[in-house]
Order: structure tokens, then sequence, then C-alpha cells
């Protein structure tokens, strides 16, 4: 098998009469500047002119890929190299041009160009195209021609997933602009986006192919002018906060309101595209958006239901501060509104004071422990759900089991929020004693049968491992992959429609639990503000602050995740200017005692995902995935907040046919996908692994396998003092759990530096 461009730098090789020697020598090539250098819009305008593509090249070898190169170039009509002779072009292609003896030559590649990706941790190589120059006396002008093959081809090291062939060709004599370095120079350059590539994948003709070329073009020539394209195109690169090294200082936060200002001007110009992307033009993802807008709609409805359950039984179908007013003999309507009120004023002041740059300091390994505490929230609404079943059913005690501490959190009624994060995972399932389960016909008397708790216990598995399935059925071989793709956005709804039916109907004579509905309660009363005494308005602040440091964390944190760069969202973030959203609608939801929203983990990022065109890479036998682009719409979001709306139809049948156990599988199945891509998850699978099976990722190759292994442990330690104050029965330890996460940053800055090396928590910190 050949070989591609880049032996080792110490190559030897092994003939049969003894050793040769093999020259290696590597240079660092700029990008074309597409603005400036005007020889890359005449490199491809010759391109274009006599244009040598060749598509869906079935040949597998690299030799016979570009012998089939060579031949169109040879048996083009306009070619001029009539003295061109194949077989001797075939050899300066290769190191065994000069080799004596026939048969015994090492067989590499001569000059290529492929991208890399220098990060501090080294050099990742892309390995889906490949570029490969040469020069020859009998040629007498330049030549290009492109290949795109059926499947991709592994041709050796640094080339396992080969898809995409460039061959320039050149007499040595040649202007320096015009050498075959610099016109491979231009199409590397062109080649080097993924996005560009992912294109060029979908041509099915070669005029299709040359308008991708000259596209790519235009976007390159604008983003060398510093323009960020406001129409269909985009960079790249992401807009994010910064994480930037340099201490924050008093002068940036002010002036009041830049950092909404700034955003609404970023955001501002594409904000018809969030509406047209995909439905206008011709790349069209319809199918796509409306598998996201089902798989969003069930993700949020279904643990809305669950958490409002769990609130429902606990506060006795109140779902506002009912504890607190009942001490005190207060309106809980009016409480809830003030301590809302208040909430959004303290928002309203951090997006003011461009407070979310206090963001940038949380590294992205804080920011991991945070998302895999909430992933963990979920695991235990799960299994607290299904250990309280089996104590009601399966064992002998069939008691009430009400919570003896509720936490003035949980008390706020926060379960039903349409988002379901953070804090109601941690408040309705983190109680002193499960909640009691009350099936919708009767609250008092359930007649006590193991087959109930083991069915149950089958039902929640089941749906874990249906959705899990079809989750990862785009990674099998079976079906079209247009097929497998669909199936795995519609693994959510797919999974609990199919196990509701079989648990309703399959088994009738058996009386599952299910939730709660009274259509007597009253929607859209207005609180009257006016009746709390100064001493309950001054109360009603205190849990205010509190929960907006809550909301504040919890809102840039998801946004940070979800604008991570490996996603490669390129429209820009506003991270103020949704602070500032998120208090004006909190307040409106506040007067008419609704609950509050704001962005949730992990339904964010899973939405993105979702959103995503996935590609799959090959690193030294590892498979992994990487984001080619994400759709961003928000037509996916607007959709399932309307079906959520509409869900009030469906009240009390046939939603009540959803049984909870169902619910606790969805739970499992949010936090088993939330964890996919974190790498603490991943590091502390590592102390499971043989060595030989760590994969090649960036801290592997750069910090030793010891400084590895600490940095997990005080990363679970972390996690530890997380769970012991988020997940403590006490109330006034869930109070201050916002001061325990704002305390992280200086345990990242001033304490693990003083047991870890900087340079090493860098690396591990490190998106690549």
């Amino acid at each position: 098998m050949s070989q591609c461009a880049y032996p080792e730098d110490a190559a030897e090789s092994e003939l049969p009469d003894g050793c040769g020697l093999l020259h290696t020598s590597r240079k660092y090539l700029k990008l074309k500047n597409f603005e400036e250098e005007i020889r890359a819009h005449r490199d491809l305008d010759g391109f274009l002119d006599r244009a040598s593509i060749i598509l869906n090249e079935t040949a597998t070898s690299l030799d016979d890929v570009l012998r089939a190169m060579l031949l169109r170039l040879v048996h083009k009509p306009d070619n001029t190299e009539s003295d061109c002779n194949l077989d001797l072009l075939m050899a300066v292609l290769f190191t065994d041009a000069g080799t004596p003896m026939e048969g015994k030559a090492v067989h590499l590649l001569s000059d290529t160009i492929q991208g890399v990706t220098a990060t501090v941790t080294g050099v990742q190589y892309q390995q889906s195209w490949l570029c490969i120059i040469c020069t020859s006396k009998s040629l007498l002008k330049r030549h290009v021609c492109i290949s795109r093959l059926v499947r991709p081809q592994n041709w050796g090291e640094n080339c396992c997933e080969v898809r995409f062939v460039i061959l320039v060709l050149a007499p040595p004599k040649m202007k320096s602009t015009k050498t075959a370095t610099e016109v491979g120079r231009t199409f590397a350059t062109m080649f080097l986006d993924i996005t560009f590539r992912q294109k060029l994948l979908k041509t099915r003709t070669e005029e299709e192919f040359k308008e991708a070329l000259v596209h790519q073009r235009q976007l390159l020539t604008m983003m060398d002018q510093g323009l960020t394209p406001s129409l269909k195109h985009y960079s790249i690169s992401s807009i994010c906060i910064p994480k930037s090294h340099q201490p924050l200082q008093q002068k940036d936060f002010f002036p009041v309101g830049k950092g909404i200002r700034e955003d609404f001007a970023r955001r501002f110009p594409v904000y018809p595209l969030d509406f047209t992307d995909g439905i206008i033009g011709k790349n069209k993802a319809v199918g796509k958006f409306i598998t996201t807008t089902l798989f969003l709609y069930f993700a949020c409805l279904l643990p809305t239901i669950a958490f409002g359950s769990l609130n429902d039984e606990i506060t006795y179908g109140a779902i506002v501060i009912r504890g607190i007013c009942d001490d005190y003999d207060l309106d809980f309507n009016t409480f809830y509104a003030w301590t809302g009120l208040w909430n959004s004023f303290f928002l309203t002041l951090y997006a003011l004071f461009n407070f979310s740059l206090i963001m940038s300091l949380f590294k992205r390994s804080t920011e991991e422990i945070i998302a895999l505490f909430i992933s963990m929230t979920f695991v235990l609404d799960a299994v607290k759900g299904i250990v309280k079943i089996f104590q009601k059913y399966y064992g002998t005690s069939h008691g009430n089991h009400n919570a003896d501490h509720i936490s003035v959190l949980s008390l706020l009624g926060l379960g039903t929020s349409l988002n379901t994060s953070f804090h109601t995972a941690l408040n309705t399932s983190l109680l002193a004693n499960p909640p009691e389960l009350t099936s919708v016909s009767s609250r008092s008397a359930e007649h006590s049968s193991r087959e109930t708790a083991v069915l149950s216990l089958l039902i929640m598995l089941g749906t874990l491992w249906l959705s899990y399935t079809l989750y990862q059925f785009k990674k099998s071989p079976y079906l079209h992959p247009y097929m497998r793709e669909i199936l795995s956005d519609c693994a959510l709804p797919i999974s609990v429609l199919t196990f509701s039916i079989i648990s309703s109907y399959g088994f009738q004579e058996i009386n599952m639990s299910k939730f709660r509905y009274n259509p007597s309660e009253r929607l859209f009363k207005i609180a009257e503000m006016q009746s709390l005494s100064l001493g309950a308005i001054g109360s009603a602040m205190g849990l205010g602050f509190l929960l907006s440091m809550l909301f504040f964390i919890e809102q840039n944190l998801v946004a940070a995740l979800a604008n991570a760069p490996e996603n490669r969202l390129v429209k820009g973030t506003a991270y103020h200017w949704d602070l500032l959203l998120i208090a004006i609608i909190n307040t409106g939801l506040s007067l008419f005692g609704m609950p509050w929203i704001h962005a949730a983990y992990p339904h964010s990022p899973l939405h993105v995902r979702a959103l995503a065109v996935v590609e799959e890479r090959v690193e030294n036998g590892h498979i992994y995935e990487t984001i080619v682009n994400v759709w961003e719409t928000r037509l996916t979001t607007l959709g399932a907040s309307i079906l959520v709306g509409f869900s009030l139809l469906l009240l009390p049948l046939p939603l009540q046919w959803i049984p909870k156990p169902v619910l606790y599988g969805l739970f499992l199945y949010i936090a088993l996908t939330s964890i996919d891509a974190n790498q603490l998850f991943e590091r502390m699978a590592l102390l499971l692994k043989d060595q030989a099976s760590y994969p090649p990722t960036h801290y592997i190759r750069r910090v030793p396998q010891r400084k590895i292994h600490y940095f997990t442990g005080l990363q679970v330690l972390q996690l530890l003092l997380l769970c012991a104050f988020g997940m403590s029965p006490l109330p006034y330890m869930k109070m201050i759990f916002p001061l325990i996460m704002m305390a992280m940053i200086p345990i990242r800055y001033k304490l693990l530096p003083r047991i870890i090396e900087a340079k090493y928590l860098d690396a591990m910190d490190a998106e690549h």
C-alpha cells in the first residue's frame, strides 16, 4: 500500500540488500490571502478555464488514482504537452524515481501540502484531502486536476480518510508566484475549510463543483477584507466570550450597556437569516428542522411534566412558594411575583454592567464539572423515582413519604419551567425523602403489586435502551444514511411513544403511576402586588438575589457550552442581550405566577447537536466525530414552543397515558447523551482502561499520565463539593450553592496551579 507524504522525521527503509537513506523536509506555508494576492484569483480562473475534475473516482490505491488524473490531463482536447511521458510523471511523483534498482524503492510521495491545525498540544492533520505537487522539465505549462473519490481511502499515516486529491504539475522554471508550490497553496487554502469540503461532496456535476469553488473564493476574499458576512455565508470561526488570559479590570464593565449594544449590533444583521436559512435557497434542511423540533418538543414537555408532578406532590398542588407563605401567612402569588421581579431586576443590572464577562474566567474544566453535576441530578431523579415505586409497590411499607426538608428554591416552584434547567433538576430531585407517587385514579388507596414495580423498572430501562440505540443508529451500516439520521433525530419521541403504548395497552391490568392533572387551577391571574409588607418584600429581594445568581451562572454557562468552538457556530453570541431578554420575559411571567425560563442544560447543547452536520474522523485507529456546520435557526425553538402551548389541549388525555417510568427513562437518556463529549467523564473512564487503549487526545499527547489523573482527581473533589451543597437536605446549604459555584474560579486560578504546573492545566483546559 502506498504511503502519503509525511513520513517520520527519522525514516529508515529496509531493502532486501541493505538500507537506504530518505531525506525528509518540512516547511510551514502561509495561507493564501485572496484579498491581497492577485495570483490566488488567477490560479483559480486558469483552472476553471481548463477544468480537470474527476467526480466519483472508484480507484482505491493512490497509484491508480494519480494515473487516472494524469490520463485526464494528457487526453484533454486542448493538451499542448505533446512530449509528456505518463510513466515519467508517475515516477517523479514518488521518492523511488532515482532508485537504481527497480522494485527495491521506498514508494512515498515526494512533495505534498496538507492542512494542519497547530495548537498548544501539537499538530493535527486534516486527513480528508491531499495536495500533491510536482515539477517536470517535460512540461510546458501548469496543470491542475482535482479528483473526488467515491469513498474515503486509507493511504497510511496522516492520510487515513482521503476523499479529495489535488494534483498540481508545473515546469521547474517559473516565476516565483507561479510555481507548483504557489498554485498548490491557492487550492490548499480553499480546501482547508471543512464546510467547503462538505459542500463539494454534495455536488453532482462539474458545473456545481466549479460554482462551489467560485463561492469559496468570494468567501475567502471577504474574510481577508476583514468583513463579517451578513448574508448567507459566514466565517468558519465562532464569535464568543474570549477566554482571555488578561485579568478583568473595572473599566471592562463600563460604559453601562456597552455589551448589550455590541451584542445587538452583531446579531441584528443576521436576524432575518435565523428564519430563512435552510428554508430558502439551494441548501434546504426542512426535514432536519422538523425532526429537531420534535426532539426539542419532547425534551421540553416531558421533563416539565415530570418536574411539575414532583412539585405537585411535594407542595400538594401548588407550584409556588407555598411553604414560606403558609409559615408567615403571606399571599404566595404575590410573594412569588415579588421574588421574580427582584430576580429580573438583578439580572437587568448584570446585563447593563456587562457582568457576563465574568464567565470568561470559567475554564473548560470548570464548566464541565458543573455540566456533569447537572447530568447527575437527572440520573438521581430517575433512581429516586424508581426506588420510590419499589418502596410503594414492592416493599412492605406503603405509608406516605413526604419530604422532611424542602429547600427554599424548590418551594419557588421552579420545577415546571419550560426549560427544565439546572435548578429544577437540583431542587426537585434531591429532596431529603423521595416524593410520594400518586396514581391518576386514586391518591390514597393503591393496590400494592410487585408486578407494578418490576414493570416500571423494565419500562424505564426499555425507554433508555430504545432511545439511546436509535440515537446511535446513525453510526450503524443499516438503511440509507438519510433514514439513519431521521431515526437518530427522532430517538426521543419514538421511544417515549413506543413504551407509553406498551405500558398503557400491553399491560392494562397492571396499575402504573401517572401524573395528576387539576383542571380547576386558574391561569393568568395577576398578583396583588400591594398586599405584602415591606419586610416581606425585603425577604423576597434576598431570595431574588440568590435566584438571580443561579440564573446568571446557568444562562451564561449553557450559552458558553452551546457556543463552544467545536460546535462551529458562526452568527455570533449575545450573552448580555440574552440576559436582558430573560429579565424582561420573566418580569411578565412573575406577575402572572407562571414558571420562569432561561437557557437549559443539557437541552441547549443537545439542540445544537441535533442541528449539526457531523462527520466521522479516524485518528490512530480511534473513530471520533467532528461537527462540520450547524444550521443556526430560530424555527425549531419557535415550533417546539408552539407545540408545548398546544399541549394544553392534550390534557388530561392522552398525555396522562405517559407513565412516570417513561419519564424516568427520559431522564437517563438526557443524562447519558449529555456526557458524550464531557472530557471530565472521559478522563474518569481512563482509570478503567488499558493504557494502550487511550485515545490520541491532545491532553494524552501533551500531559504526563500521572498529571492527568491528578487533575481528574481534583475535578472529582470539586464535583463532590458541589454535590455536598447542591444535594444537601438542609435548605440553607442549597441557598448558598451559587456562591459555591463562583468559588470554583479562585480554586482554578489560585489553588490548582500550586498542585499541577500551569502549562499542564492550560493544556487540559484547551479545546484541542
